[in-house]
């Protein structure tokens, strides 16, 4: 049984062609690939999003609004994240 639907990839490609929606993708993929990387790091380990909460002191709902992309986090809350998922945070202006 398939399921009904397009492939992001092929959604992406075509809504890149149009250079509005490029130019607003390209100022938000940072936080996208912090998002991703997060999500990898927490999945990969089988931790779910309340444990990680407790880990880093925090409500599950935080880590929730974090992976969702709708919190626009501190440096400093990124950094207690990465700890408690014994990653870093490292920071490359380019």
């Amino acid at each position: 049984m398939s399921k009904a639907g397009a492939k992001f990839s092929e959604v992406k490609e075509l809504l890149m062609k149009d250079e509005e929606f490029k130019a607003e993708y390209e100022k938000l993929k940072p936080r996208y690939d912090v998002i991703s990387q997060i999500i990898e790091a927490r999945t990969s380990q089988n931790i779910t999003q309340e444990e990680l909460a407790l880990r880093v002191g925090t409500q599950k709902s935080n880590i929730s609004r974090l992976e969702s992309g709708t919190y626009n986090p501190s440096l400093d809350f990124l950094s207690k994240v990465a700890r408690s998922l014994g990653k870093e945070v490292q920071v490359i202006l380019k």
